[in-house]
């Protein structure tokens, strides 16, 4: 046995096997999962008609920060993600830890919002309480994280092309059988001369700020990517781009295909919406939304557990949360304590209140990593020669535009 592979039986460590497009099926994965599967009903409660372009206002604003993103990685190329891009800019253990248990809770809230998601879509076919579903799905997703990075993106992989398999199904058949789909798109534009415009706009775009949080976790798998520095960037803007023009159009067809006041009501909307458009039984959206609505778990589980790992191997939490199981390279007591936490959220919160706490926290940590990299631009680090470099004032922006919408909805009233 050579000194290399002794030390790391000794010391294991995670696997760097993930290509550009294992990365990007990964960010898909997590971020498809998370939004559009789930939230149609609420998104069209919240802003009708107007839904999309609230979903439009949230990507703008997520770009900013995903090209904040971009850079940091390869910067600072390590599992803690945004916690680390804390202490990198402000040299502070403390406000590190603060932000990577933000992190934290942003991942187990998400994955507590797609499980309770997933118990609706799954009980279309099996009658059983929704608190049993909730359990047996959390349980079996945190036996697939814990089991191996590879084999868990490879899972995730297969489910996301499902998933988005899925979602292009719904547009296919939108602009098959639903006449003048895309020639009602003005009653999309919003009217901000009648009340409540405004305040509803903004409530739409924090829902649909949700709908976006995966592209970040891209960071927190960047000791398990082949050549981060580039592969990352990519891969991130990719997942925004293709999340982006699937959630606009799959919104669009459920809202010109649905009655507002049934889409409203559906536990499993895209199952309703696919039988009113083709005619055919919903069971069949409703495998491949809890197909897509699994992998968004699995994958949120697998970012809050790496967070806790990089915590653990900084010293910033117990020792024991950056150990790695020798024969699975996965951290399996962090991902074992994700799971328990997903639990507990699934089984006593309803799903909106976990997905606007979910975007308000996300908010949050998102403007300390824009604030992170402008101050790092403003000390004149210099960036790594094969490093992804934005404008200097991209980080101030996206800062800027995540504290004013969370702020701004906050102060209008939003929907707590």
């Amino acid at each position: 046995m050579s000194r290399e592979a002794n030390r790391q039986a000794q010391h294991p460590v995670l696997d760097r096997t993930l290509s550009l497009t294992q990365t990007t099926l990964y960010g898909l994965g997590v971020t498809i999962g998370a939004g559009i599967y789930v939230l149609i009903g609420a998104a069209a409660a919240r802003s009708a008609m107007s839904a999309p372009i609230a979903f439009l206002v949230a990507a703008l604003i997520m770009s900013l920060t995903g090209a904040s993103f971009a850079e940091l990685v390869g910067r600072v190329p390590v599992a803690a993600g945004e916690a680390a891009y804390a202490k990198a800019a402000f040299n502070s253990d403390r406000l590190a830890t603060v932000v990577g248990l933000l992190v934290v809770s942003i991942a187990i809230v998400s994955a507590s919002a797609i499980s309770v998601g997933t118990a609706g879509y799954i009980a279309v076919f099996a009658k059983l309480p929704n608190f049993v579903l909730i359990i047996v799905v959390v349980l079996a997703m945190g036996t697939l994280a814990a089991w191996g990075i590879k084999e868990s993106v490879y899972f995730a992989g297969v489910l996301t092309l499902i998933e988005v398999a899925g979602l292009l199904l719904v547009v296919v058949a939108g602009i098959l059988f639903l006449p003048g789909l895309f020639s009602r798109f003005s009653d999309a534009l919003p009217s901000f001369t009648e009340a409540g415009t405004t305040s509803a706009l903004l409530s739409t775009t924090l829902l649909a700020v949700f709908a976006f949080i995966g592209f970040e976790s891209l960071a927190n798998v960047a000791e398990e990517v082949r050549d981060p520095a580039t592969t990352i960037p990519k891969a991130i803007f990719l997942t925004l781009l293709i999340s982006t023009l699937l959630y606009m159009l799959v919104i669009w067809v459920a809202l010109v295909a649905v009655p507002l006041p049934e889409l409203i009501q559906s536990n499993a909307p895209l199952a309703l919406v696919f039988e009113r458009i083709t005619g055919k039984s919903p069971r069949i959206m409703g495998v491949i939304a809890v197909v897509a609505t699994l992998n968004g778990i699995v994958v949120q589980i697998i970012l809050a557990s790496r967070v806790l790992y990089g915590l653990g191997r900084q010293g910033q939490l117990p020792a024991i949360f950056g150990q790695v199981h020798a024969r699975s390279r996965t951290p399996t007591f962090a991902t074992g304590v994700t799971v328990v936490f997903v639990l507990l959220f699934a089984l006593f919160l309803p799903l909106h209140h976990l997905a606007d706490l979910a975007s308000r926290l996300t908010l949050l940590v998102f403007a300390m990593a824009n604030l992170s990299l402008a101050w790092i631009k403003v000390r004149g680090d210099p960036a790594p020669p094969d490093a992804f470099v934005t404008a200097a004032w991209v980080p101030w922006a996206g800062c800027a535009s995540c504290l004013v919408l969370f702020f701004a909805e906050l102060a209008l009233g939003g929907s707590a």
